[in-house]
């Protein structure tokens, strides 16, 4: 999604792009996640980051109106908002200081009484003790999101090279100059490919690609799980309690989601899916009737202190567009426009310092 986004970006500037991509594009995180588009509703804040967010998702309404006039397709892209909801005293305290945090920034924020919340989701929890309404949070299909943005950059002219990893950054004098590439099927041997600026988005994978350079990146997986149901009945918004959340998505639901670290093991186990099921059912006991269609498991490009990784490091000409964590979706759109605002101008409209890639080495 990030690198698409930045491809798309760069090739309307009149750029020459390619992108190397280990697998599919969007085939990793990016068609693995929920789609929600939620800078209230992920908030642990009100500074540099969350002003980030919002930009972003005011970005959303334009960009999925340029992508599905190239496209012809429908992203789903729907704003009616989501919902936060408590099935005890402590998660309803922790909805008080949220609500009390965002309404004193002047937030669009409403509170929900129980019955407000049955009335609007049928099917939940007759335990729930209040909620709250976030009209700005959205959400779309990141699948066809991917895809979009993929399809939009090839007519642009963007060249995708799938199934082709980069194996090796090279430097000289102090300079990216080309990357080591060679096919993941087969043994084909390895070529290299030189440009006047390369963009690091490989997602989980950027660690690996910065070591050959000697550069540490503060990065691990976070492993989520996923449940998609048949909902024929639909339903009208996304309901959030703690990190378990229900999103539809045309005549299926989403549940989600699990946060793991144990490397870039992508499998869906039972434990997964049985703490997402117990956690949803408790505010949603709707799940226990629904049918089962299919359950996927995605990384997340997690750092250290849970924020982007943007912008120049130590070498020239390479640009960092990676660590999104669990912001991806929502942050395309702003990440693509300030890399293409670096590359082309070498400045960008919004301070990228929080999120430098040399920040972890700093006292």
């Amino acid at each position: 999604m990030i690198g698409g986004a930045i491809a798309l970006r760069l090739a309307q500037a009149r750029l020459r792009v390619a992108v190397i991509d280990r697998g599919e594009p969007g085939g990793e995180a990016s068609s693995a996640a929920a789609g929600m588009i939620a800078p209230q509703g992920e908030a642990t804040g009100f500074g540099a980051f969350f002003e980030l967010c919002q930009a972003s998702r005011d970005l959303y309404p334009s960009l999925v109106a340029e992508l599905e006039e190239l496209t012809g397709v429908s992203l789903g892209y729907r704003s009616e908002g989501a919902i936060l909801v408590s099935v005890d005293g402590g998660q309803q305290a922790e909805l008080d200081e949220v609500y009390r945090a965002q309404a004193s920034h002047g937030l669009a924020i409403g509170r929900l009484t129980p019955e407000d919340l049955h009335r609007r989701v049928p099917g939940l929890s007759p335990h729930l003790t209040g909620g709250l309404f976030i009209a700005g949070d959205h959400w779309l299909d990141s699948e066809r999101l991917a895809t979009a943005l993929v399809e939009a950059g090839r007519h642009q002219g963007v060249a995708f090279h799938t199934h082709t990893v980069a194996t090796r950054l090279i430097v000289r004098d102090e300079r990216l100059e080309s990357v080591e590439i060679r096919a993941n099927q087969g043994t084909s041997p390895a070529t290299t490919v030189s440009a006047g600026s390369f963009i690091l988005a490989a997602g989980c994978w950027s660690g690996e690609l910065a070591a050959t350079l000697g550069i540490t990146l503060p990065m691990q997986p976070c492993r989520g799980q996923m449940i998609e149901f048949d909902a024929p009945t639909g339903i009208p918004l996304v309901v959030r309690a703690g990190h378990h959340y229900l999103v539809p998505r045309g005549r299926c639901l989403l549940v989600g989601t699990t946060a793991e670290y144990i490397g870039f093991e992508k499998a869906v186990t039972g434990e997964g899916l049985r703490s997402i099921l117990e956690g949803v059912e408790r505010f949603a006991p709707l799940v226990k009737t629904l049918h089962f269609r299919r359950a996927w498991a995605g990384l997340r490009p997690d750092t250290v202190d849970h924020l982007p990784i943007l912008g120049f490091g130590s070498i020239r000409d390479l640009v960092f567009a990676t660590g999104h964590f669990r912001n991806g979706i929502l942050l395309a759109p702003i990440t693509a426009r300030l890399v293409a605002e670096l590359v082309l101008t070498g400045s960008t409209s919004i301070p990228l310092d929080p999120y430098d890639p040399r920040r972890s080495n700093r006292s």
